[in-house]
């Protein structure tokens, strides 16, 4: 098995690559970091963790969670998916891992920023001290990115808002569907990430000291403030939604009010115009010279009678 990369990490913080098969190190732990769709990678988690923990990193679907196992923690958590060939950030990616006393093995199936980010700073020699500030890094970057994000949507909305009702103007037949459907999306995934976060907080968890316990609390309480605001966020778009299909309707009623209108003035017109254009014997005005001009008057006459009448019944 190759892994994306694997570090030997001092309880100061000091990291250097190593390989999985490498003698453990006396003091620390060490970092392997691996992607499921490489070849051997899952018979290596099958035959180096234990099974359940090594079931659970190698399933293909997952939800964030948290729990405890023997000596370890095993837990999913998402991350937004900044992969440049990827469409939607809302598109998350989960990170499984299996956090030991002495070993930390993260396992992707798509690219994860988070990791690549942390697991640069080890490259560089900075990475964090112990098996439990890993897991608050990682829980900490992928809330990061969650909050910012929830923020530039939020920030879409107000201009959105902005453009409805100050300046009463049409956002554009993309910008709203787009907006709803990543809310959605982000919303349907950061209650199981908080509900995640909350579980690694439980006392009865192994490795978890009382100020990373903290740490993860704080990560916790922000993600669930992020849930609330993509559930206002999602909330505002539907009230905006329901705007624009008002004002759609009440132009298209317009529309519709105008055409009936028109429609009335020109009825009996056309009535009038058709029953002297029938070729049969005996029609008046045959061989009237003026009997064209007199029918064009009597129309717009009639026409005219009909607005009068319109306007006085305040139908317009």
């Amino acid at each position: 098995m190759t892994p994306l990369f694997a570090y030997d990490i001092a309880p100061d913080g000091f990291a250097r690559a190593t390989r999985p098969d490498a003698p453990q190190p006396a003091e620390g732990y060490r970092w392997i970091h691996c992607d499921i769709t490489r070849p051997g990678t899952e018979s290596w988690l099958f035959a180096s963790l234990p099974e359940r923990a090594a079931e659970i990193l190698s399933q293909p679907e997952t939800r964030p969670r948290a729990l405890a196992h023997q000596n370890g923690i095993i837990a999913i958590l998402r991350g937004l998916n900044l992969d440049p060939e990827a469409d939607d950030p809302e598109d998350m990616v989960a990170l499984r891992l299996w956090v030991a006393p002495e070993t930390v093995v993260s396992v992707r199936r798509r690219p994860v920023r988070g990791a690549q980010e942390i697991g640069a700073e080890a490259a560089a020699g900075r990475a964090p001290q112990s098996p439990q500030m890993l897991l608050v890094s990682l829980a900490a970057n992928f809330t990061d990115r969650i909050e910012t994000h929830s923020v530039a949507l939020e920030d879409r909305v107000d201009e959105l808002e902005d453009i409805l009702f100050v300046d009463d103007r049409d956002p554009g037949r993309k910008s709203l569907p787009e907006l709803r459907t990543a809310a959605i999306r982000l919303h349907r995934y950061l209650g199981p990430q908080a509900a995640a976060l909350h579980a690694l907080t439980d006392p009865r968890l192994p490795l978890i000291d009382a100020e990373a316990r903290e740490d993860l609390s704080e990560l916790a309480d922000r993600a669930q403030r992020a849930v609330e605001e993509t559930s206002a966020i999602r909330d505002r778009l539907a009230a905006l939604a329901d705007h624009v299909d008002m004002k759609q309707n009440a132009r298209l009623s317009r529309h519709s009010y105008a055409l009936s209108i028109v429609a009335a003035i020109f009825l009996p017109m056309s009535f009038l115009t058709g029953l002297f254009g029938v070729n049969v014997a005996g029609m008046p005005g045959v061989e009237t010279p003026a009997a064209f001009a007199v029918l064009t008057l009597a129309s717009l006459g009639l026409g005219g009678l009909v607005w009068l009448a319109l306007r006085a019944l305040r139908l317009f």
